[in-house]
């Protein structure tokens, strides 16, 4: 299956640097669109990286127009941006670019607060976690298929799979779900997640009380290349993308602060095997 590694960065990265290059240039979004003959509002969903796969006959026709352009630069991100990832047969299930994002980042930095990080999640849990949902048999399959295959980045193993630094909370591992074995086998799993050296897994626990981050809910991704950092907020109804570099620093910070509360690495690995002896 293709990975389309690459793919969604390069895609934002080709939308700024048009719009850079427009504004460079000095044009207004309504100027460009009227010099190609393009409906107004073209550009300006290009530059807002509104869409799905950019035609390399545009991005051309926009090179022309922009003095100082590098065709061959923009030509080299357009055929990036135009594979076709994985994840776009699925649209039922992604709704928006969380997953290209994902796919393509360096360094995850991930605060879940109630619910164990869907790339640390077994398939039994996956389960259990869809079912107590709303949504129909026919889409939690088409669900299931699809984190199962998010959680392959961490496995790519070409020096493309991404950093990961999550924080739990002891709450997220207490809850009554399925059989004893099938909880204890999620706890086996953190921990033998959280022994790859790409992967740090660090616990706030129930008895050190109240911490940074009680309500957080929060992706950080770093990507490679200089690509600017991204934020996700997610709730159950939806997933806000957040790009603006204050708020994005301020969200680092915040991990930090979070991350600093909790028990060590080597100290995380020790209290999950004490939680998987409970359920022995």
């Amino acid at each position: 299956m293709n990975e389309a590694y690459g793919a969604t960065i390069a895609k934002r990265g080709l939308a700024r640097r048009l719009r850079d290059l427009r504004v460079e240039a000095g044009y207004t979004a309504n100027q460009v669109c009227d010099r190609l003959n393009w409906g107004r509002g073209k550009v300006g969903r290009f530059e807002a990286n509104n869409w799905v796969r950019p035609e390399l006959s545009d991005i051309r026709d926009l090179a022309r127009i922009y003095e100082g352009s590098d065709l061959d630069e923009l030509e080299e991100l357009a055929t990036r941006a135009r594979q076709r990832a994985w994840w776009r047969d699925y649209p039922d299930v992604f709704d928006n670019e969380f997953p290209g994002y994902e796919g393509d980042a360096s360094s995850i930095r991930v605060v879940m607060p109630l619910v164990i990080p869907g790339l640390l999640q077994t398939l039994p849990y996956m389960q259990a976690l869809l079912t107590s949902g709303t949504r129909t048999p026919e889409w939690r399959e088409q669900a299931l298929r699809a984190r199962l295959r998010k959680q392959q980045i961490l496995d790519r193993g070409d020096g493309t799979e991404p950093e990961v630094s999550a924080v739990i909370t002891e709450a997220s591992l207490m809850y009554e779900w399925g059989a004893p074995g099938e909880r204890r086998a999620q706890l086996r799993h953190l921990l033998s997640m959280s022994a790859r050296q790409n992967v740090e897994l660090r616990l706030l626990r129930l008895s050190d009380g109240l911490h940074p981050g009680m309500s957080t809910l929060v992706n950080i991704f770093q990507f490679p290349g200089g690509e600017p950092s991204m934020v996700f907020l997610e709730n159950d109804a939806d997933i806000q993308e957040i790009d603006d570099p204050g708020k994005v620093e301020a969200y680092g910070e915040s991990f930090e602060e979070i991350r600093a509360a909790a028990l060590s690495a080597a100290d995380t690995a020790a209290h999950l095997e004490k939680l998987i002896a409970t359920l022995e």
